[in-house]
């Protein structure tokens, strides 16, 4: 492991020297690269200089018990350091071994989020409104914007489904495990029985990617434009400046309607696009791997129940990992760090199980 560390600092090194390089400053594409692999090895570099001085401290305690001659009070401190820099060291190489597992490429990338009501009529449609608030509230309280795509409402103010962008560094890295089927159980507001029914909606979370990432033929398109709409024909656009691409080779649709100018919302349908076509690659490579080496956790899979919502004991249930919390309205007003966290620790515990292995 340390000798990987070693290789990790001289590159981290070689590369702090090259962006002082004029001609590197100069080249925008590759001092944004350079800067990015700069950021993703520092925290990798810290953590060894942090490993170094506790094991330094280590080792120049053992070396003054090993010699001897030491009166009590000072042999008993000397003994208190040692064992608190064995903690130390303990603790940072565990550390360590987190930063160093393979990195997903996608983690620092904007997310495009889907969401779409499942079993349970208008129900599942209010419910994903209530999603699209938790995300949006999340996004900022981490100062990410968020941006509509597309939405389809209904009178009483649900989606039948809305997709839209969150911008921000490590969006993808934060919310890749929100993918899968959410359950809501509550009594709905049409429900004059007070009887409790059980609703789902489907997440979808897709990384933003870039035009050179997935290559599209403009001939496997077909774009029509339509004449957008709000719920119950609300703000009709006079002009035809709602988007529709199929991608004819995979059946793939993609509509925005969001924006009042037709070139924004092909530009938008696009993104989509992309990075569906992405995902279904992704997936494709996913499905060779052998499922041992499959992580439990799990980012992808939409027919995966993952999370239920349970309004009458004010529960959240994450079943991949099996974490129950009781903070019901804090969840669904966008704070969702301890669920996030868990499913992280728990994705990097397997991937440690598979490095051992």
């Amino acid at each position: 492991m340390f000798d990987k560390l070693k290789d990790v600092e001289a590159k981290y090194n070689e590369i702090s020297e090259r962006l002082s390089d004029p001609a590197v400053v100069t080249d925008q594409e590759m001092y944004k690269k350079l800067m990015r692999e700069h950021k993703q090895l520092t925290p990798i570099v810290d953590k060894l200089h942090e490993y170094e001085a506790a094991k330094t401290d280590f080792d120049e305690a053992k070396d003054l018990l090993d010699e001897g001659g030491l009166d009590k009070d000072f042999k008993e401190m000397v003994e208190e350091q040692m064992l608190s820099s064995k903690n130390e060291v303990d603790r940072i190489s565990e550390e360590i071994k987190i930063l160093l597992l393979p990195r997903d490429p996608n983690d620092d990338k904007n997310v495009i989020i889907e969401i779409r009501g499942g079993a349970g009529g208008e129900e599942a449609a209010l419910f994903a409104a209530t999603l699209m608030r938790m995300y949006s509230m999340y996004a900022e309280s981490k100062g990410w914007k968020t941006e509509i795509i597309n939405e389809n409402a209904t009178e009483l103010g649900g989606y039948k489904e809305v997709s839209f962008m969150i911008e921000g560094d490590g969006a993808y890295s934060r919310l890749k495990f929100e993918s899968g089927v959410h359950r809501v159980q509550r009594v709905p507001d049409t429900e004059s029985q007070g009887r409790i029914h059980t609703s789902t909606v489907t997440v979808a979370v897709l990384p933003e990617v870039d035009d050179v990432e997935i290559e599209i033929n403009m001939a496997d398109l077909q774009i029509d434009t339509y004449r957008a709409s709000g719920a119950g024909g609300q703000h009709v656009n006079k002009t035809e400046s709602a988007i529709r691409i199929t991608h004819l080779p995979t059946g793939l649709v993609v509509e925005c309607q969001d924006e009042r100018s037709q070139h924004k919302n092909k530009d938008k349908a696009m993104k989509v696009l992309r990075s569906r076509l992405y995902e279904q690659a992704q997936k494709e490579q996913t499905d060779k791997i052998a499922s041992e080496r499959k992580s439990q956790v799990g980012t992808g899979d939409r027919s995966e129940r993952i999370r239920t919502y349970n309004y009458p004991q004010g529960r959240v249930s994450e079943h991949r990992i099996g974490l129950t919390i009781y903070h019901l309205e804090q969840t669904l007003n966008g704070d969702l760090d301890e669920i996030i966290d868990a499913l992280i620790t728990a994705d990097q515990a397997e991937k440690l199980k598979a490095e051992a292995n």
